[in-house]
């Protein structure tokens, strides 16, 4: 088999059982082969490269018996036997709250909120970070780096720390202040870049082919990494009471998230571990970054990359790189793909906060807007189970609806002040 060299860093040797029940890159386009490495483009077609297992058989008490983090599933993933063993953030296992309140706002009859804002540094990213790690240490590389639009910088830098490992963090300059110092909290070695998140992913991509040792997690790591995502799908299952969702609706950046629930719920179902049934997959996306959403929309299979302007900065990837798989999802299953103002997404935040106490960012804002929108226009039926996944904390993201809340009113400190707001 030949491999794809696609940068510089020196792979130590890879010791039995590395990569678990992985057996090869495999790639998404043309179906070529490539060994395990750091590898992420097929040398054929240059297609993107995603992990290929031998799965063994798999029971619902063995992982039910595993720890509660994204570890009970490791044989699902490209890690080793005795990840438990390194030192890393056990991310996973987020709640599933039923969102009584929620579904009776929006006129959905059963309606859960998968909440991944309580995971380590407050999203979803400790996810895929987690199982990026282990394929750096595997690799031998001596540091550990993104571009990140903020939660992913969060999460690499944290997991760096606790790895013991050199960390460097590449970010939009823009970025919200709350994002910034999550990260470099963690890290010395955070790296403000004039440019948008496309800018700065193609400025790691050249670091990525120049330094020698560096593990970029959704660069030269990226397929291992995107596999740590299909945890929220097999969490999802399991929680309930292994069955899949009849609807789910999932944000959009570069779309890795919603294709790898999906591969994750297909893996299930080969597995036997839940019954084979039609779901549908929504995907939603911001106003002013929706490339997929007009693709899917004009009913084209090309996404025409956008210059990114909203207040939703964790999806604002105007070059998306699963775009084209997340259209191919959604037409296929029976859903679609939706956006949203920036005045919607506030209200969403607002939303989801008054009728279920969860404080989401602007990610979680365009996707509760987006289940508005899509009951308001039809698209989704609200007599079916659904669920909405929340991938981070609002602490990240106050600046979106600073403007939105606040005091009712400023009074003296006395009763008669108090009964004059009329709040009583």
């Amino acid at each position: 088999m030949s491999a794809v060299v696609v940068e510089k860093t020196s792979v130590a040797t890879l010791r039995e059982g590395a990569f678990g029940n992985a057996t090869n890159l495999s790639c998404r386009e043309c179906g070529h082969l490539v060994e395990l490495g750091p590898h992420y483009a097929c040398p054929e077609c240059f297609g993107p490269l995603e992990i290929a297992y031998d799965f063994p058989a798999v029971t619902r008490e063995e992982i039910e018996a595993g720890p509660r983090n994204i570890w009970r599933y490791k044989a699902l993933l490209p890690v080793p036997t005795d990840i438990e063993t390194s030192p890393n953030t056990e991310p996973g296992f987020t709640r599933l709250l039923k969102a009584h309140n929620l579904g009776a706002e929006l006129g959905i009859d059963n309606l859960w909120v998968k909440d991944d804002s309580t995971n380590p540094t407050n999203s979803f990213k400790d996810r895929v970070v987690a199982c990026a790690l282990s394929a750096a240490r595997e690799f031998g590389s001596k540091v550990f780096a993104c571009p990140s639009t903020g939660n992913l910088a969060n999460a690499v830098a944290a997991a760096g720390a606790r790895a013991g490992i050199k960390t460097v963090v590449f970010i939009p300059s823009n970025l919200e202040q709350p994002k910034q110092v999550n990260s470099a909290i963690f890290t010395e070695s955070l790296v403000a870049v004039d440019g948008n998140y496309d800018d700065v992913n193609k400025l790691a991509s050249e670091i990525a082919g120049e330094e020698d040792g560096w593990a970029f997690v959704n660069v030269n790591v990226r397929p291992y990494y995107a596999e740590g995502s299909k945890t929220l799908g097999y969490e999802i299952a399991e929680q309930l009471g292994w069955r899949l969702p009849d609807q789910i609706v999932i944000p959009v950046a570069s779309g890795s998230q919603l294709t790898k629930v999906h591969k994750a719920f297909q893996e299930l179902i080969t597995l036997g571990l839940v019954e084979d049934k039609p779901y549908r997959v929504f995907g939603a996306q911001a106003e002013g970054c929706s490339p997929v959403s007009v693709a899917y929309k004009a009913g084209v299979d090309a996404i025409r990359p956008v210059k990114p302007d909203t207040i939703a900065k964790s999806l604002a990837i105007g070059n998306p790189a699963d775009g084209i798989y997340v259209l191919d999802i959604c037409r296929e299953t029976g859903g679609a793909v939706e956006d949203v103002t920036d005045d919607e997404v506030r209200d969403g935040i607002v939303l989801l906060a008054r009728t279920e106490g969860i404080f989401t960012e602007t990610a979680g804002g365009t996707t509760v807007a987006v289940l508005r929108k899509l009951v308001e226009t039809g698209q989704l039926d609200t007599s079916l189970e659904t669920v909405v996944i929340n991938t981070g904390h609002g602490l990240k993201t106050l600046d979106a609806v600073a403007g939105r809340v606040g005091p009712v009113a400023t009074i003296a400190p006395t009763y008669a002040a108090f009964a004059a707001t009329g709040i009583a």
